[in-house]
């Protein structure tokens, strides 16, 4: 279980996040949405390590991680999927997912690469193929798998749908929703597409200029219509 207590960030004097707390349980999808500028990508790069809180921590599966390296925070189970499908294009697909777990032995190496083919079947067929050559929808399912090559029991996934057809979007997270239920992983989802994300998300959190505003059952959040309009703008 990856837990958040009180997190604020600054960037000088602007204040990106102010004392946000939220639990993301295992084996579900906790959606963070909100308007650009709401703090959402801040928030996954400080879980990730690459951004230093002022306060508060955060804590996986009780162990305070807060402050370490983006490395130690890997190893402690922690994977980021940052916005815009960080892959290599200049590696195969079999390499980028390499890198991703370069640090684990060699057996669990090929079982995470089994279980990202087994999840991801087109991988497999493009395994040997540069990642340069896939489309926008098999980048993405290539960074996700990259990650998954570590072994995570939580994984953060910042702006999954960027850039993709809304039919993409949806076979992508319907994917990372079955795979956080059957595998019981902690799946942190930040999205501006609201409406997809709260389709597969268990829990809502809708954040406004670095605040938590609203936090509950994503079916609940998604229904309530003056919430829609006020923060996600549809």
């Amino acid at each position: 279980m990856l837990t958040i207590e009180n997190l604020s960030v600054s960037y000088g004097s602007v204040q990106a996040l102010r004392d946000v707390s939220l639990t993301v349980p295992p084996g579900r999808v906790t959606a963070v949405i909100g308007a650009n500028g709401a703090g959402k990508s801040t928030l996954m790069r400080t879980l990730a390590g690459l951004v230093r809180p002022r306060s508060g921590t955060v804590h996986m599966n009780g162990e305070d991680i807060t402050g370490m390296s983006p490395e130690d925070i890997v190893r402690r189970g922690v994977a980021l999927v940052p916005e815009g499908r960080s892959t290599i294009p200049d590696l195969t697909v079999g390499e980028n997912l390499r890198l991703g777990g370069l640090w684990r032995t060699s057996a669990q190496r090929n079982a995470s690469e089994s279980r990202v083919f087994a999840l991801f079947p087109i991988l497999a067929e493009r395994r040997s193929m540069r990642a340069d050559t896939l489309s926008g929808g098999e980048r993405q399912q290539l960074a996700i798998g990259r990650a998954l090559m570590c072994g995570p029991q939580a994984l953060l996934l910042d702006e999954p749908s960027l850039g993709l057809a809304p039919l993409i979007v949806t076979q992508i997270l319907e994917l990372v929703e079955r795979l956080a239920r059957e595998s019981g992983m902690a799946v942190l989802l930040v999205e501006q597409n609201a409406a997809t994300a709260l389709r597969v998300a268990k829990t809502g959190i809708v954040l406004n200029l670095g605040q938590i505003v609203m936090s509950g059952r994503a079916a609940d959040i998604a229904s309530d219509e003056q919430l829609r309009h006020a923060y996600l703008g549809y």
